[in-house]
């Protein structure tokens, strides 16, 4: 019994014993896993750390390739703001015929770039621009360049670099001159176009009014600049559709620019262009139908038959009367265009070379006599005149073709249907072999013009116009 105790006693002192070691083991094993997970926190906190700097390095990166191209372009510029300071009065007379402070005023409703129809926003051309911040008054010199470096920016849809330019400058002018100065009204307009461009109404429509109130302070209520910030208001109540609030102050802007300018000035009729569309908006057709004879008139007798607002005008008086019916008046305008586009290819008609519209009518009355009618290639290449700089001739013959296709003149249709497409791979193959531009701006070009033929046959098919069009002026 002795001997068997004392073999249990053994038994479990070895059992206590492992059971120690066992314990020790555990006890190891746990503080090397504390340790583990101290290593892995800190760990974690070096790469915290680490892609906090990677971060900072980029961002630093990316400020540094922004500033370089900031004094890049600076740098462009410097030399054009030199000699504009030199030659500025000669090179506006010598295009205009105008003070720098009456330089014509182009912005607004656009033609087909600026329409907003696409997926994308459409900046503002750069000239364009530039035109409108100018108007009715005097950029100073320490503003010129500034303004040129928004401008370039807007019109390449750079907004998040325009619109913190925008407002510094802003916040400069006003310590330096106070709010109520000439200079921070033109840069609340700059600024109001450029929130414009973003689809920012609301935004666009609060700097205007205030570069209004600006104005009308320090100008007087019949300065030109006065004329160009209501144009600007209107043409903005006008993209959001609040045509009567927009008519009133489009008419006082007219009555600025006649009492300035004389009624006969080509600015008049661009206000005239601007006017006739708001009322077209709302149906008040006899309206319409005499501010567009108007500024045609103008037009005509100061620029000539062959400026490209005639042909503008024209369309636009066109879709006037399509949408009163008058489709033979219509068609009357349409030919004019197209002839007119046809005499300065090629001369005079004659028996190898006719208006396009004559062509596509005598194929109609072929129609049923020869079976193999002629295809329109064989006519030769009067489509050549309806160029990428000719977007009128363009929707001119579309217009035609859907009033055709309405007198039931099919083939004729067609065949104005064939030209128009026939101009646009033409003016997407002369940019691609005139331009020097990389595949990005091929693709955007070719994006630009598919999203204005877009809403050209949209236009067709209400028979409407898409010549429309709004001038908005800067300031």
């Amino acid at each position: 019994m002795i001997e068997l105790g004392l073999g249990e006693a053994q038994v479990m002192m070895a059992l206590a014993q492992h059971l120690q070691t066992v314990e020790a083991e555990k006890q190891k094993l746990r503080a090397q896993v504390r340790r583990l997970c101290q290593e892995n926190a800190w760990l974690r906190d070096e790469l915290a750390s680490t892609q906090q700097k990677l971060q900072q390095s980029e961002q630093s990166v990316a400020s540094l390739e922004e500033e370089k191209k900031h004094l890049e372009f600076m740098n462009s510029i410097k030399k054009y703001d030199n000699e504009q300071g030199v030659n500025e009065e000669s090179v506006i007379s010598e295009k205009s015929g105008l003070s720098n402070k009456e330089e014509p005023l182009d912005l607004g409703f656009p033609e087909d770039d600026d329409d907003g129809g696409g997926d994308m926003l459409s900046p503002t051309p750069s000239g364009v621009m530039s035109a409108a911040a100018s108007a009715g008054y005097e950029i100073p010199a320490r503003l010129r360049t500034l303004h040129n470096l928004v401008i370039q920016y807007a019109s390449q849809g750079r907004y998040e670099v325009a619109v913190p330019l925008c407002k510094q400058a802003l916040e400069d002018l006003e310590k330096t001159s106070g709010h109520d100065h000439p200079d921070v009204a033109t840069m609340l307009n700059i600024l109001a176009l450029v929130y414009r461009d973003q689809n920012k109404y609301r935004e666009a429509a609060n700097l205007l009014n205030d570069a209004l109130a600006i104005r009308e302070t320090t100008l007087g209520d019949s300065h030109p600049a006065v004329a160009a910030t209501l144009n600007n208001l209107a043409v903005l109540y006008g993209k959001r559709g609040k045509y009567k609030e927009a008519e009133p102050l489009c008419k006082r802007a007219l009555e600025i620019r006649e009492k300035v300018l004389g009624k006969d000035h080509p600015d008049v009729a661009k206000q005239l262009n601007n006017l006739a569309l708001l009322c077209q908006n709302q149906g008040k057709y006899e309206e319409v139908e005499y501010y567009y004879q108007r500024a045609l008139e103008i037009y005509e007798s100061k620029l000539g038959q062959d400026d490209p607002n005639v042909a503008k005008t024209k369309n636009n008086l066109a879709s006037a009367y399509l949408k009163q019916g008058k489709y033979k008046q219509a068609e009357v305008l349409y030919k004019e265009v197209l002839t007119r586009a046809h005499e300065k290819e090629f001369g005079s008609s004659n028996r190898e070379y006719k208006p396009i519209w004559k062509l596509a009518e005598e194929r109609e009355e072929n129609k049923g006599k020869n079976k193999e009618n002629m295809p329109y290639a064989e006519y030769g290449g009067w489509h050549k005149a309806a160029k990428v700089d000719s977007p009128t001739v363009m929707t001119t013959l579309k217009n035609l073709s859907a009033l055709y296709r309405r007198q039931g003149k099919y083939e004729a249709a067609e065949t104005l249907e064939d030209c128009a497409l026939r101009s646009k791979k033409d003016a997407l193959d002369m940019v691609r072999s005139t331009t020097k531009i990389d595949g990005t701006d091929i693709d955007r070009t070719k994006r630009r013009m598919e999203g204005r033929e877009r809403r050209r046959d949209s236009a067709d098919s209400s028979l409407l116009t898409g010549d429309e069009h709004e001038h908005e002026e800067g300031k």
